[in-house]
């Protein structure tokens, strides 16, 4: 216990003065960097320790790590792999960002992505429209099921205080049960095909897919197919990240969503109508995941598959709380984690070491962002003046 306790203080005494030799060197731009420091030394510290997992394992840590870059970015396919699978991550953490902004919760984001997915599929596969209008009305069937099912608990926060990690959680369930009901009865949308066993529905019209970003791209054989073909859906997430940027840093309502988010006494004092902001704002949240699982629908799977959606809600928790709950912040978590789970079976295959390793680092990336006190600690890093915080979440009827 000594020996390790030696060791530990050993690597803080080096990193320490090196992380002050460059924040020196660095001078105005330290500042600019300084709040993606503790996230940046977050994910450093959670590839270490699954470094030594992997090595405690009998596996070599540099070759899966090299396999999981090889994978992630090692080929135009694999760039392709990543990007699409950041897609509904972006939608997710966003989703849960502005939520957090106005210290709402949003657990959510599977139940509403969900919800997204079987309304773009519905108007995808029961439609016959000119591809102009199919196109635009299956994204927005996604945007208005999300923002259905995301305003309900907001509704019920500020109409009755019910918290909205309760009834968010709640709304899953409901959603998952629905969904299941839905995909498995074929006077519903279960796919009538007589071969077909599988809870989905019927493939969407071609005029309800969303084209390739790159031209001569050919569409997915399956819904199964690897994730090869960047989509429109990556400049969507793109510049929703863009606008969701705007809206809270330079728009009144974002100012507002802000401001309850830091208090909502001050904000009703300065006459914010706080119970709309409330329900608005986990509308829109919703609406978000809503559009992320219509993109997968019209880019990628072509038709609604019960359980494509586990993990994307709960992961987006992650990639916010990454991200900081800065639109620009969650972009480039999301890409973190679609660059793990893009290079996992590369990983996998190069180095032998199973796939489930990358769920210990997202795990570990979450704990040590959650407990950043923790990074400052390890690396010795004093806060300084009134570092940016953002209350996540408040009791029940606050």
């Amino acid at each position: 216990m000594t020996k390790r306790r030696e060791i530990a203080d050993g690597m803080k005494t080096r990193i320490a003065p090196l992380l002050a030799s460059v924040q020196a060197r660095l001078g105005p731009l330290a500042g600019m960097l300084r709040p993606i420091l503790v996230p940046f030394l977050a994910v450093v510290s959670a590839l270490m320790i699954g470094a030594i997992v992997i090595a405690i394992s009998g596996r070599n840590p540099l070759l899966a790590y090299a396999g999981l870059i090889d994978g992630s970015w090692g080929s135009g396919r694999a760039i392709a792999g990543t990007l699409v699978r950041m897609t509904p991550y972006v939608f997710g953490g966003l989703a849960v960002a502005l939520a957090f902004r106005a210290g709402l919760f949003n657990i959510g984001g599977e139940g509403q992505l969900l919800l997204g997915t079987l309304a773009g599929a519905w108007v995808g596969y029961q439609l016959a429209l000119p591809a102009v209008i199919h196109l635009p009305l299956a994204l927005l069937a996604g945007v208005l099921a999300g923002f259905i099912w995301g305003g309900i608990p907001g509704f019920l926060k500020s109409r009755t205080g019910a918290h909205e990690v309760i009834t968010t959680i709640m709304l899953n369930y409901l959603a998952i049960g629905l969904a299941g009901w839905l995909l498995n009865d074929n006077r519903l949308m279960k796919d009538p095909s007589p071969t077909n066993v599988i809870a989905r529905t019927p493939l969407i019209a071609e005029s309800a897919h969303l084209p390739a970003l790159i031209p001569g791209q050919d569409a997915y054989p399956s819904a199964s197919a690897a994730p090869e073909i960047v989509h429109w859906g990556v400049v969507l997430a793109v510049l929703a990240t863009i606008a969701a940027s705007f809206f809270l840093w330079r728009t009144v309502w974002g100012f507002e969503v802000r401001t309850v988010g830091a208090n909502p006494s001050a904000g009703r004092y300065a006459g914010i109508n706080v119970p709309r902001v409330i329900t608005l704002i986990m509308g829109v949240s919703g609406a978000l995941a809503g559009l992320g699982g219509a993109i997968q629908v019209t880019a990628v799977n072509y038709r609604a598959i019960l359980g494509f959606n586990v993990g994307y809600g709960f992961d987006a928790i992650a990639i916010a709380l990454l991200g900081k709950n800065n639109p620009f912040g969650v972009l480039l978590a999301a890409l973190l984690f679609a660059s793990l789970r893009s290079g996992s079976t590369r990983m996998q295959s190069l180095s032998g070491v199973n796939a489930d390793i990358i769920a210990v680092i997202q795990a570990l990336i979450l704990i040590f962002v959650a407990a950043d006190q923790l990074v400052r600690w390890l690396y010795r890093i004093r806060a300084r003046g009134l570092e940016e915080r953002t209350t996540l979440t408040r009791g029940w009827g606050r």
